[in-house]
């Protein structure tokens, strides 16, 4: 398999990204690493929030062993149920999430549940302690999405805009592969490549707005929860967008419709009504 990772619109170009690192004879994916740091880097932000908002932080230390044991088993299932073709004949590959397939709508509602369940056995807040771990969830997403890069997954369609991507055809999933792709496949040195949309880079760039825009936004929230609404409606955005782009997408059975996609859609209206009601219900309460 060819290594190379290109972005030729830009002048960037990788000879050899491999997808792992072997250390004592056991290989370990890039993927989980980088998940592993956005996980850190997301606990280091809600405990900065929580000091900061005077929250205890031990709180944020203890949840974060049930949110993520229970949101990589959310996303695991989201993404096998709607990819359920490629798993039912071979049941034991649906433990095997080194080479990718989490899908992270199914983490996020994993870890909503998860909240609401570790907030009443506290006898704390939910919507505190959602706006409070909001702003590591979407670092941690902001992070996690260049586990794609080192997978050459999660792409889009063909392009050649200012950030396409080039890649050896040979170093992806032949079902990600369109025919637009194909018809502008290009062959340097016997090689075959593609060229497509960074959804990853994407992603990544917009969680990063996100966060910014709800760190500026939490100093005029009127009720608790509503950090994490900007999130949903913020991140809801970005997804309806992005998702159109992804040649993966998992489509509902039968319909063939992207689920993330629409279900981002109904998420961001969700939001926006709620932010709009509980705003105008604190105002009345003046």
């Amino acid at each position: 398999m060819h290594r190379t990772i290109d972005f030729p619109n830009i002048g960037i170009h990788l000879t050899s990204v491999g997808d792992h690192i072997t250390i004592f004879g056991f290989d370990i994916a890039y993927y989980g690493i980088i998940i592993g740091l956005g996980i850190l880097a997301g606990l280091l932000i809600a405990v900065a929030e929580a000091k900061r908002s005077g929250q205890n932080p031990e709180v944020y230390y203890d949840l974060v062993i049930y949110a993520v044991i229970f949101s990589i088993i959310g996303a695991r299932l989201y993404y096998v149920i709607f990819s359920w073709d490629m798993y039912k004949d071979d049941l034991k590959s649906i433990l095997n999430i080194r080479q990718g397939g989490l899908a992270i709508y199914g983490g996020v509602i994993a870890a909503i549940i998860t909240v609401f369940v570790f907030a009443k056995v506290r006898k704390l807040s939910p919507y505190l302690i959602f706006d409070t771990a909001g702003l590591g969830l979407v670092a941690g997403q902001m992070i996690g999405r260049w586990g794609n890069f080192f997978n050459r997954e999660a792409f889009g369609e063909y392009t050649d805009s200012f950030l396409a991507m080039r890649l050896p055809e040979d170093a992806v999933r032949q079902s990600d592969i369109t025919e637009l792709m194909r018809q502008n496949m290009e062959t340097i040195k016997g090689v075959n490549y593609i060229q497509v949309h960074p959804t990853y880079l994407y992603e990544s760039l917009w969680c990063l707005m996100v966060l910014v825009i709800m760190l500026l936004y939490r100093k005029h929230k009127k009720f608790d929860g509503e950090v994490f609404l900007v999130y949903l409606l913020g991140y809801g955005l970005g997804r309806v967008w992005i998702e159109g782009l992804r040649t993966d997408q998992l489509l509902l059975p039968k319909i063939g419709l992207p689920v993330s996609q629409m279900l981002a859609g109904v998420i961001v209206i969700v939001s926006l009504v709620l932010i709009l009601y509980n705003r105008r219900k604190c105002k009345k309460e003046i």
